[in-house]
């Protein structure tokens, strides 16, 4: 199966510093395996980004990086895995990075990254992490009356998500727990 199968037009345009094969796990709702292989810095962070976002558009909110064979990335690269999470949290996904190259995971680490990222050691146990978030009990908290924290106006959400006040037009966030956040 091809990337284009998976998520129509992924392979629209490529990058000979990084390569992206897809695998859709079957057994996880809106779950993606993104196997990347090269590097990912200032050059061709915005071609990852792209490559990336396509998959969430097309409802991929649950993505796993295999990391195994990625050798180097920039802080614009670890800035891109955090617009990742910020992309797919509000709409219940989450993201895990898996077989962390020890010189990669370094750089996380020295930027303080790797406290925000969920990283395991092998497919196996990342899918398990996968299956215990969607256990968890989700009680109804949409639909959901709350105030805009720059205004103060009283707005209903019907849904996790992204969306404007309709009085002072912050764009805020609304996670699946209920929990309202800016941007």
């Amino acid at each position: 199966m091809t990337n284009d199968n998976i998520v129509p037009g992924f392979d629209d345009e490529n990058d000979e510093s990084l390569k992206i094969r897809l695998e859709k796990i079957s057994d996880i709702d809106n779950c993606l395996l993104l196997y990347l292989n090269g590097y990912i810095d200032t050059y061709n962070s915005s071609f990852f980004q792209k490559r990336v976002q396509k998959a969430v558009e097309a409802g991929y909110t649950k993505l796993l990086f295999n990391c195994n064979s990625l050798n180097y990335v920039s802080s614009t690269g670890i800035g891109s895995f955090t617009a990742f999470l910020k992309t797919v949290k509000p709409k219940g996904g989450d993201l895990v990075l898996l077989q962390i190259q020890p010189k990669v995971f370094e750089v996380f680490q020295l930027l303080g990254f790797s406290q925000f990222f969920t990283i395991e050691e092998n497919l196996e146990s990342a899918l398990e992490y996968f299956k215990k978030k969607n256990t968890k009990d989700v009680t109804a908290v949409f639909p959901k009356i709350f105030e805009c924290p720059i205004c103060s106006k009283r707005l209903k959400a019907s849904k996790s998500g992204r969306f404007r006040c309709s009085e002072c037009k912050t764009i805020l966030a609304i996670d699946n727990n209920g929990q309202v956040f800016l941007g």
